[in-house]
């Protein structure tokens, strides 16, 4: 895997359980319909041959696949080795890095280039609230003009809140989806649209989520 970075020291435990969750995720979260839907979205979106991120990657299932087999060149970073390596065996046609979302940047040694698309789908759940606007920032300064983001979180009135999550504690955050587009906004993107999706994870440990998914231009 190219370009391997040490995750910083405040989101290591993060990593660690999603090492730990590893293949089992895609186990519990079998129906990813809006995900899905956003990725095609994006895919169909942008001429063949364009170049798109896909932050927080996991094991690169649905979305790297589904732009890699669409003909796109695929970059995919997360902070979790071990989902990295199980997206390396899924999508062989993509590129993977170990990247903390709070290192991204277009130029200097471990730059990333810029890009024609951005799918960013439930990534910034794992940061706390005050980073949040900074990350969007990041993303949109990776965009070249007129470039598209599909963006999702979960609706939820929280800050870095510790929940169980498939036999591990994680910690994530959310907003109430006029806060949620009002920071998106803030960041410089322009909202096109939106779909909201009721999910139920094959977990009894986490309960029904609202997700909430923007499509997204740069100006």
């Amino acid at each position: 895997m190219e370009g391997r970075q040490n995750v910083s020291e405040d989101r290591r435990g993060q990593a660690e359980a999603f090492d730990a969750i590893g293949q089992h995720y895609d186990e519990a979260f079998p129906h990813k319909e809006g995900q899905l839907a956003a990725g095609r979205r994006l895919a169909e979106a942008l001429a063949p041959g364009s170049r798109i991120l896909d932050v927080g990657c996991g094991t690169g299932l649905p979305t790297a696949l589904q732009l890699a087999e669409k003909g796109h060149s695929v970059l995919g970073t997360d902070i979790s080795a071990g989902m990295l390596a199980l997206a390396e065996k899924n999508v062989p046609g993509a590129e993977f890095r170990q990247i903390d979302i709070a290192d991204l940047a277009a130029e200097g040694p471990a730059g990333v280039g810029r890009f024609d698309g951005i799918a960013c789908f439930f990534a910034l759940l794992m940061l706390p609230r005050p980073e949040i606007p900074g990350a969007l920032r990041r993303l949109h300064g990776l965009l070249r003009p007129g470039g598209l983001m599909e963006l999702s979180m979960v609706e939820a009135d929280l800050d870095d809140a510790a929940i169980p999550f498939l036999g591990h504690t994680i910690r994530v955050s959310g907003y109430l989806r006029d806060e949620l587009r009002q920071v998106v906004r803030d960041a410089g993107f322009e909202i096109t649209g939106e779909d909201t999706y009721s999910y139920a994870p094959a977990s009894t440990d986490v309960p029904p989520e609202h997700q909430v998914f923007l499509h997204c231009r740069r100006g």
